[in-house]
Parts: structure tokens; sequence; C-alpha cells
């Protein structure tokens, strides 16, 4: 019998584009308190900012979920995967990042099955329905890119490219920033992106992961008080 052939690397550009209709627009994680205190003015900081996150949070963490899948799907170790996927979310200090983080993982389900209903939703769908893992954004991002056959560095370094895209137009909205400074920040990030990736990419999802951004977790706590919010996070 004929194999298919693989999907076109297009299948996965699509995925990163800051457009596409998950709830990233919405959220800011935490950026949006930083920026009404003032500790995060200009493009200089906005980098530094993003940076560390990459380096201290989503790298070590979410992309380490995004390497569970291409380490436990191929012989059906699910239990350790769904347990990476509850592991990361409860060790995530607000709430209202704990949301958004399911939030856009379950409308990038819903968006991914409509345009690939042939892949193997059904283990996942079950487990997240039974409560046996919560379904996030960087474990969906995982799951979809393995089964389009994208290469691990490549899906690894796609969610920090999406991570670090959204954090810069969250910034274009809160800051004075210009789209041209935007695009001039992201090439510089380009690099960063694969250093970060690389420095986690040995490590195990399920022992080694760590995040050390405390600033920001408080700045994502404090958010919901804030007086006036763009943002949900």
């Amino acid at each position: 019998m004929q194999q298919p052939n693989p999907p076109s690397w297009l299948s996965y550009v699509q995925l990163l584009d800051s457009a596409l209709p998950i709830g990233g627009f919405s959220h800011s994680f935490g950026l949006e308190t930083l920026v009404q205190l003032g500790v995060v003015e200009q493009p200089v900081q906005l980098k530094q900012y993003i940076e560390t996150m990459l380096y201290q949070s989503w790298a070590p963490v979410d992309a380490l979920a995004v390497k569970a899948v291409y380490l436990y799907a191929p012989n059906q170790e699910w239990s350790s995967l769904w347990e990476v996927d509850r592991t990361q979310h409860v060790q995530r200090t607000a709430v209202e990042t704990r949301e958004g983080v399911v939030k856009m993982g379950r409308r990038l389900q819903q968006l991914a099955r409509a345009m690939y209903p042939d892949l193997p939703w059904n283990i996942l769908l079950a487990a997240v329905r039974d409560r046996q893992c919560f379904g996030t954004h960087p474990l969906i991002h995982g799951w979809l890119s393995y089964h389009l056959r994208v290469p691990l560095a490549m899906a690894a370094e796609g969610y920090l490219y999406a991570c670090t895209m959204t954090c810069i137009n969250s910034g274009l909205r809160l800051m004075s920033i210009g789209q041209t400074e935007g695009q001039r920040l992201l090439s510089e990030l380009l690099p960063v992106i694969t250093d970060a990736w690389r420095s986690v990419e040995s490590l195990d999802p399920l022992e080694d992961g760590f995040g050390n951004t405390p600033s920001a977790d408080i700045a994502m706590m404090r958010h919901e008080a804030l007086y006036s919010r763009l943002f949900m996070s």
C-alpha cells in the first residue's frame, strides 16, 4: 500500500501565524502589569523580559512539554505524558495564567481537529475528558506537531517563536513601539530562541523541568487586580 505523503512544511508554518485564532491575542501573561508599573517601558526592556522568559520559563517548562510528546507518544506511554501536563499546570502560580494556557490549548485542539480531522485525536480527547491531563497549549502544540511529522527541534523552537511573537504583539499594544521596531526585535530574538531550546533539549521533561521567573509570576498574580486592563491575563 502506498504511504501518504508527509504534510507540507507550510502546514506547520500556518500554526505559527500570530493571527491564529486560539486566544493568544487576549493574553499578556503579566506583561500588562509590568508595563503599568513602569518596569517594562522601552524596547530594550521588552527584549530583556522576553529573553528571561525564554531561558527561565518557556524553554525549560513549555518546550519540554512539546518534547514529552515526542518522547512518550511513540511507545504509547500516556501516563507519563499526562503527568508532564498535570505537573506543569499546577506549578503555574497565577490563576489567570493557568486558565489562559488551558483556554489556548483547548482552542488550538478544536481548530486543529477541524483542519486535520484524520489525526489520532481520540486518545487525547479521552484524557482531557477523564481529567487525566488538562490539555494545555504546549501539550496540544506538541501533539499536533508530532502527528504532522515536524522534527522535534523545529516544533520546540516553533513553540518558542509563537510565545515570543505573542509577547511582542502585546508590547505593540501596551507600549510606544511601532511595527518596524517589533519586527526588528523579533529578528534579534531568533538566535536567542534557538539557543534557549539548545540549553534544555537534553533535559528530562518529568525530572528536569524548572521555572525561575519570580518577578513575572508576581506580575501575573497582580494582573487581576489592575484598575484597567486590555488583556485577560
